[in-house]
Parts: C-alpha cells; structure tokens; sequence
C-alpha cells in the first residue's frame, strides 16, 4: 500500500504593493547627511586648525582694540591733546562692539573655507561618490551648507563672547567695562555668529555656482571685501552709487552688528534682511543649478 505524497504549500509572493517604496531605499536621512558633513569636516586637520587659528585671532582682536580703546583715552586725558583732537571722543559706545571687532578677519577665513569645502568636492569629482550614497543633491547640498553654517556661528558667536571676556579687565583700567545686559551688547555677540553664518552659506553657495576653489575664493572675498572699498570710493562724488552700496552683503552684515544706529542708517534687522537675502538667493540658484548640471 502506497502513502499519497504530500506537496508542501507555496509561499505566496509578497505583494509589492504592500511595502512602500522607502523600505527599500539606503535609509540615508538628513541628519545621517549631516553626521556625514561633520566626519568630513572634522576630520580633516588643516579644517580643524584653521577653524581654530579663526577663533584664537578675532579674540587676540577684540583684546587688541580694547588696549587700543584705553591708550587712546589716555591720550585724551592730556588737555593739549584733546584740544588737538576737538574734544574727546565718546568711548564707551565704542566699546560694546569690541568683542566682534574681528568680524572682518573671520569672514576672509570662513568665506574661504566654505568655498574649498564645496568646490574641492566638485573639482576633484568626489562628490559623485556623495551623490551616490544620498542621490538627492539638494539635500546633500543642504547638509553641506547647514554643517558649515552651523560651525561659523559657533566660531562667531563663540570668539565674540570669549573676547568680551578677554576685553574687559582691560576695560575697566579705563572705566570703560559693561555688563552683557548692557543694550545690544549680547545682540552684538549674537549677529557676529549670524553674521559668519550668512557669510558661509553666501560664499559656498558661490562656490557651488563656480564649482572652482579660486575663482570662488576670489569672487567671495572681492565681493565681501573689495567691492565695498570701491563703492566708498566711486561714491563719494555720486550719490546714487553711495545710496546702492548700502544694499551689499558686507553693508547689511555691518549694521547687524552695530552697536549704534546713525540717523538714517539701516538697523540690525534690516541689516540682517540684506544680508539674509543675498545668501538665500544665491542658495537657491545654487540648489537650482545642482539639480540641472551634470555633476
């Protein structure tokens, strides 16, 4: 007597439609794109070390300007210089922006580090080995700039607070010594971190547009830099040309910053609203222009 074979049941198929299509994806997320950045960043010493040597010199400037600010008080305190002079000078509204008074020296360093971060990638090719993994260039380019926006505002905002630290036993030789609840004097500290922030989102955006290390170190700091030297000069005879200069990046980044609105000046939030926009549109036609060109 034989025994019937039994056949096993087929397992049915998993429907596809079942599973949505991100379980089968890489799983990269935007905060994993930016742990990335930060690897990227960080691990690279020269970065690390420039980042640093940015931060030890705004608050050896802001320390510098603050014995500056005394010596000259000093002199001041001498009647036949005073005279001289036509009166002494008001210095303690000067001394509440002391602490960013390297914001000049910071934005030359970040601005060039933000470009090399970016077109170093796209000029060596690496980036296709970025654009691998997270095929979304948007939100890799995103990642990039938040990392690196991330890092000037601390750099800012850090070496301004240090340097209030630094600034003020020297201060107070001369009597020149403020609280940080003193008016705008923890604004200021605040906008010099916003202010490196907005300046490396503008140049790496520029760097992105170029895709080229020099030509966009060059570009950002002649515009942040130099164009304002050349509106000053070309605008002391023009009036419209003065009236425009008001409008560039660097214009807007030094009223954010101010510590004492001259009448008919713009104000920190404006300021902010000039600056702010330049970056924002020169990242969104970066982001434009990522998608379409070949990479």
């Amino acid at each position: 007597m034989t025994t019937p074979a039994t056949t096993a049941p087929t397992p049915a198929l998993p429907d596809p439609r079942a599973h949505p299509r991100h379980e089968f994806e890489s799983g990269v997320s935007f905060v994993r794109a930016l742990k990335s950045e930060w690897i990227k960043i960080t691990s690279v010493p020269s970065t690390v070390i420039l980042i640093l040597i940015t931060t030890v010199v705004m608050i050896g400037l802001a320390a510098l300007l603050a014995w500056q600010t005394t010596v000259s008080l000093g002199i001041e305190g001498d009647p036949e210089m005073t005279a001289q002079m036509q009166g002494p000078s008001d210095a303690a509204p000067a001394g509440l922006g002391i602490p960013g008074s390297g914001l000049a020296f910071g934005q030359l360093l970040m601005a060039s580090l933000a470009v090399v971060l970016v077109a170093s990638e796209w000029g060596t090719g690496m980036i296709r080995s970025t654009l691998v993994v997270l095929p979304r260039r948007s939100l890799a380019l995103l990642a990039k700039q938040s990392v690196m926006a991330g890092i000037s505002f601390i750099v800012g905002a850090g070496s301004a607070l240090i340097g209030y630290f630094v600034a003020q036993p020297i201060l107070n030789s001369a009597d020149l010594g403020f609280a940080l609840s003193e008016e705008g004097a923890l604004l200021h500290i605040v906008n010099t971190g916003l202010v490196l922030a907005l300046v490396s989102i503008f140049a790496m955006s520029i760097g992105t547009l170029i895709r080229n290390t020099a030509g966009g170190v060059v570009t950002s700091i002649g515009v942040l830099l130099v164009l304002p030297i050349l509106f000053t000069v070309f605008g002391m005879g023009t009036e419209w040309v003065a009236e425009l200069g008001r409008f560039l990046p660097s214009s807007g980044g030094d009223q954010m910053v101010a510590t004492t609105i001259a009448e008919g000046a713009f104000t920190q939030w404006q300021g902010a609203l000039i600056l702010g926009g330049w970056s924002l549109l020169l990242l969104a036609a970066s982001l434009v222009v990522t998608k379409k060109r070949d990479v």
